[in-house]
């Protein structure tokens, strides 16, 4: 880790290279905090002139050179200066120095913290900057005193001088991941951008401090998975800019470290408000309006860290309790009061109401926080919260991933279990920590038998709702069906009984091709949140499978956008909620695998697979999209080792999910090169889908037999009058059964591919491109460019055009019908083609290959034979159609 490799700031390098090289001379100055990357900057620029043509000279002010006479330029000027000059003499004197130096190529002055240099540095500077045939670029430092000399760069329109922001997210991520060799898990980035503020310097700390196993490696995706550690060198930078503080500013500080985001009337009632002031004026804390709330947080997210660490214990428990009770004084008003007080009484051991402590367990497991619901609800427990404490506590173990735990701990209160609404309560946590959380098929019948033995209507509600999804996951689709219906039509089922069983129905309405009444189910449940996420938050996991379910199969690429961008993505990436993490993410990655965006959906499929390594929930699912993204790059080894760990996480528990890990193994088959074993695999994938009702799921498998042109295929069983059905046919009618604007275009693909025409394909192409269905999009364009080229078309050209513009919105993609029926160029062929295609002549590229002008044209006429092209217009196009070839066009 000894240099970070170069990413982002792609503009602002550009910014400065052009004020460097550009022919009016004005130079550049980017300011900005320490260590925010501007030093690395400059260094690049300088990297990329070529010394032939500029005079290039680098110098880094220090407070060293600060004190002596041109201490700042020691590095360009001659190491002995004339004696008796005047001030101005001297200044003169070493102008003419560097323009000899030059010897008449253009100056570039780089000046690095330039508000350390000496006066006679910076005047000289400023003399530079006013040459005709020089430009001065540099950095400075927010919060410094600068040389006059310095500043009248920018007030005599010298020099232009922008601020240098910290990095955004997207550039720490390429950063993190150019340094660890590999790609980032996101919430991790995302943490390590908050704490660093987007500072190189401090994120470079932060993950050098990171202890043995913390910063770990798993499927090819690093995870930043354990606590904060702070670097001695770390720790002295943020002391560095804290610098020293009164008792009173220092009480500021540590309030705020404490009890962020802190209403400012809050604070006014601990504190002088003159130390507020000073503390705001000095940056070390922000104060911010939010609505009708002022608030206030520190200045960078790391000061909180220093000033938590270094309060002594005693203080720190003091401070809490002194914020429990101002919240308290005032009344908890706001969302998240009551778990701002809990946290509070609990870290300074003052919590002894368990009531409170109960309460805010459950809010903070609504909002998907599991390491502090779990903190709190096992606080409940030790202060005597009883049943209720232990219930609440086993559910947040079994999201946490610890199953064994929670059934021990639901086992150790079962004599308990037998008040009002508790059997049910008990029974249904046991069962779902058993059957998900232990993979245990049994519960089925275990929860069914003794949910018979309840007598209330509601806990038998209750229940049977539960069963119902566990049904429905095994694949008892009739028996899900039938309890998820008698709860909705049993008036005493509570709320949260009733929308799980909505969820299941729902799921299954959209895997039966049945999308309309899926959505609407999925609304009303949407509608009702707010009165079950309180007793069951853990059914948003049932109403995301359903909704997924639904959007997949409906090929709604901007639903799945919606759902993985919303609050409960935010909420559960933030509480470590990793069911919902992996399984929004599993959507991510669809989403971008059928947008072309082959690497996003490698990247994000694999931070799935790391997300739920340690629970097999949907383990498999995620490794399945996993080997759907490899084999769309035709990484066929990369997908068969995908399958493998799908196969070894999949649960018989999770029959549900079969589809998705079938029709991958489909792909991986492809993708090895096997496409008859391919086609036998998704016949009979097909086959069972279509046995066990689930249409939506036959349209998409269907869809994959017409991609390995099988179209015209027989699939399923005999008819009445001897024949068997075709793929298309099959589609057909499937069309007309399963509800959205996807099935009727699929059914058309292949019947356009049956009949083989070609203006049918390219119209199918453009309605797939409308869904931003891109890969479908290109096959289809693809298979009508075969059929023109075949029948040498002059349309064949346009339909170039389309496919390389098509192709030129994706990553790598490489699946059997963009290679179906292309045409393949020798090594020769393709350099003597792209050489022709980027205008070079024909007798140029002969002598630049050394080869003979005739055989250049002989290789041309077989180029333009196997693209179906008249000549050189269209050359261009139809080589940027061809994906997989060694080589690439510009633009």
């Amino acid at each position: 880790m000894s240099r970070w490799e170069f990413v982002g700031r792609r503009d602002e390098l550009d910014r400065l290279l052009t004020a460097a090289t550009g022919a009016e001379g004005r130079g550049l100055f980017y300011r900005g905090s320490a260590g925010v990357g501007k030093s690395r900057l400059l260094r690049e620029c300088l990297a990329a002139l070529p010394t032939d043509r500029y005079a290039v000279w680098s110098i880094s002010a220090s407070a060293t050179t600060a004190a002596l006479p041109f201490g700042g330029l020691i590095q360009v000027l001659p190491a002995e200066q004339p004696q008796g000059l005047s001030p101005a003499g001297v200044l003169r004197w070493a102008v003419d120095q560097l323009q000899q130096q030059a010897a008449g190529r253009r100056i570039v002055l780089a000046v690095d913290d330039s508000h350390l240099l000496d006066p006679p540095s910076a005047a000289l500077v400023h003399l530079i900057a006013r040459a005709d045939n020089a430009t001065v670029i540099g950095t400075l430092r927010d919060g410094e005193q600068l040389p006059l000399p310095i500043r009248a760069l920018w007030t005599d329109g010298l020099v232009d001088h922008v601020e240098l922001t910290p990095l955004g997210l997207s550039d720490t991520t390429g950063l993190l991941a150019a340094i660890l060799k590999g790609p980032v898990d996101g919430r991790s980035a995302e943490r390590l951008w908050r704490l660093s503020g987007g500072n190189p310097l401090l994120l470079r700390e932060l993950v050098m401090a990171a202890p043995d196993g913390e910063l770990c490696r798993a499927y090819g995706m690093w995870r930043w998975t354990g606590g904060l550690e702070l670097a001695p060198s770390l720790s002295d930078l943020i002391d560095t800019r804290i610098g020293q503080l009164t008792p009173g500013v220092r009480a500021v500080l540590e309030l705020v470290a404490f009890g962020e985001p802190l209403g400012l009337h809050l604070l006014y009632q601990a504190v002088e408000p003159t130390d507020v002031e000073t503390a705001e004026e000095r940056g070390l804390i922000a104060v911010e309006h939010n609505d009708r709330r002022v608030d206030v947080r520190l200045g960078h997210p790391l000061y909180g860290e220093v000033m938590r660490r270094r309060c002594p214990v005693s203080r720190t428990r003091r401070l809490q309790a002194r914020l429990a009770e101002l919240l308290e004084a005032v009344g908890k008003r706001r969302r998240g009061d009551l778990l701002r007080v809990a946290v509070w009484r609990l870290d300074s051991g003052t919590a002894q109401d368990p009531a409170l402590l109960l309460d805010a367990a459950a809010q903070a497991f609504a909002r998907y926080d599991v390491p502090l619901g779990t903190r709190l609800a096992r606080a409940a427990l030790d202060a005597d919260g009883g049943f209720d404490a232990a219930e609440l506590l086993a559910t947040i173990l079994m999201f946490a991933d610890r199953p064994e735990e929670a059934l021990a701990m639901l086992d150790a209160v079962a004599a308990d279990a037998s008040g009002p609404g508790r059997r049910a309560r008990w029974l249904t946590v046991r069962g779902m920590v058993s059957y998900w959380g232990l993979n245990q098929e049994s519960t089925v019948e275990e929860i069914a038998a003794l949910g018979a033995e309840l007598t209330d209507a509601s806990e038998r509600a209750r229940v049977n709702a539960f069963e119902a999804i566990m049904r429905l996951h095994r694949l008892d689709t009739t028996g899900a069906v039938r309890l998820a219906r008698a709860v909705l039509d049993r008036p005493a089922a509570g709320v949260a009984a009733r929308e799980l069983a909505r969820c299941t129905l729902a799921h299954l309405q959209a895997a039966q091709g049945e999308l309309t009444r899926s959505a609407a189910a999925i609304r009303q449940v949407q509608a009702e949140a707010a009165r079950w996420r309180g007793d069951m938050p853990y059914l948003q996991l049932a109403l995301e499978l359903a909704r997924g379910t639904r959007l997949t199969l409906g090929g709604d690429l901007a639903g799945i956008d919606a759902i993985v961008a919303d609050e409960f993505a935010d909420l559960a990436g933030e509480g470590d909620f990793r069911l919902g993490t992996g399984y929004l993410a599993i959507l991510q990655a669809y989403a971008a695998r059928l947008r072309g965006q082959s690497g996003t959906a490698l990247k994000t499929s694999l931070g799935a697979c790391a997300v739920l390594a340690t629970s097999r929930v949907y383990a498999g699912l995620a490794q399945a999209e996993r080997a759907q993204a490899a084999a769309l790059r035709g990484d066929a080894a990369h997908a068969a080792e995908a399958m493998a760990e799908a196969d070894r996480t999949h649960t018989p528990g999770m029959a549900v999910l079969y589809p998705w890990l079938e029709q991958a193994r489909g792909a991986a088959l492809a993708a090895a090169g096997d496409l008859p074993g391919a086609a036998k695999h998704l016949a009979a994938l097909a086959d069972r889908l279509r046995a066990d009702g689930l249409a939506g799921h036959e349209v998409l498998v269907l869809h994959d037999l017409v991609r390995l042109d099988q179209a015209a295929t027989p699939v399923g069983p005999t008819c009445t009058d001897g024949g068997r059905r075709t793929v298309a046919q099959r589609l057909a009618e499937l069309s007309e059964r399963v509800d959205g604007p996807l099935p009727p275009l699929l059914a058309r693909y292949a019947r356009a591919t049956v009949a083989d025409e070609a203006d049918d394909l390219l119209a199918v192409a453009d309605d797939f491109a409308a869904l931003d269905l891109r890969v479908f999009a290109a096959e289809a364009t693809a298979a009508a460019l075969h059929r023109l080229r075949s029948d040498r078309s002059s349309s064949a050209s346009v339909a170039h055009e389309r496919l390389g513009e098509l192709l030129s919105r994706c990553d790598q993609v490489a699946t059997p019908a963009l290679r179906l029926g292309q045409p393949t160029l020798t090594e020769r062929e393709w350099e003597i083609a792209r050489l022709a295609a980027e205008g070079v002549t024909s007798r140029a590229i002969a002598e630049r290959l050394f080869l003979s002008s005739r055989t250049v044209e002989n290789h041309l006429q077989h180029v333009y034979s196997k693209l179906g092209v008249a000549g050189r217009t269209a050359l261009r196009s139809a080589l940027r159609s061809l994906p997989g070839q060694d080589g690439e066009l510009a633009g």
